[in-house]
């Protein structure tokens, strides 16, 4: 059985968690106080940050890393595009919204210095992106992908994180509650991330 050691409020091992959950799989989700880690996680990842995947004698602590491997093995529902180009492209996507977006939630998570400037630049990136939504349902058109579920847990924080977005942004607000509505998004949810929302 795959066990996730999984942060109870860290949007990254919460885009494991959507995964695990769409894919409507055998698993288990150990909790971890992201404020009192156990010991084990500084043994199993030597980064001593959560998420951790482990199967067997397998252990990835990558959030994408961790959310491919799932996907190839467990190929239904497909999260990542079957065409070779349209992968490549999904993952070039996805490592520049890692770059330009996911970069700046470490500081918003511990409230830095910094985190101001990084309420900025999301703000900005995700305003950026609002008007692809009004043309298509998903990240890559139709079908919900993995670029859905990297967003969808910073998204579900915005209130958290003390960031407004302009009216301009209200097809990313639409695209967002789409994808809220999925069972996998609801059943991936801890009960202190649903309190994160007003």
């Amino acid at each position: 059985m795959m066990n996730l050691y999984s942060g109870t409020t860290d949007p990254f091992s919460h885009r494991c968690r959507i995964v695990l959950y769409e894919k409507g799989m055998d698993f288990q989700v150990i909790d971890v106080d992201l404020f009192n880690k156990p010991e084990d996680i500084a043994v199993i990842n030597p980064y001593n940050r959560v998420p951790v995947l482990v199967e067997r004698e397998l252990i990835l602590y990558e959030p994408n890393i961790i959310n491919e491997y799932i996907d190839e093995r467990f190929p239904h529902p497909q999260l990542m595009p079957p065409d070779p180009i349209m992968r490549a492209r999904a993952r070039q996507l996805l490592s520049t919204m890692e770059r330009e977006i996911f970069v700046h939630i470490e500081a918003l998570e511990k409230n830095q210095k910094t985190a101001e400037k990084a309420r900025t630049e999301v703000k900005n990136r995700l305003t950026e992106l609002a008007p692809m939504f009004s043309k298509q349902k998903f990240m890559l058109g139709d079908e919900f992908s993995m670029l859905d579920v990297a967003i969808a847990p910073l998204l579900w924080r915005l209130d958290h994180y003390s960031i407004e977005l302009p009216k301009s942004a209200a097809p990313l607000m639409k695209y967002a509650e789409r994808i809220f509505s999925r069972q996998g998004f609801i059943d991936a949810l801890t009960p202190s991330e649903k309190v994160m929302r007003k």
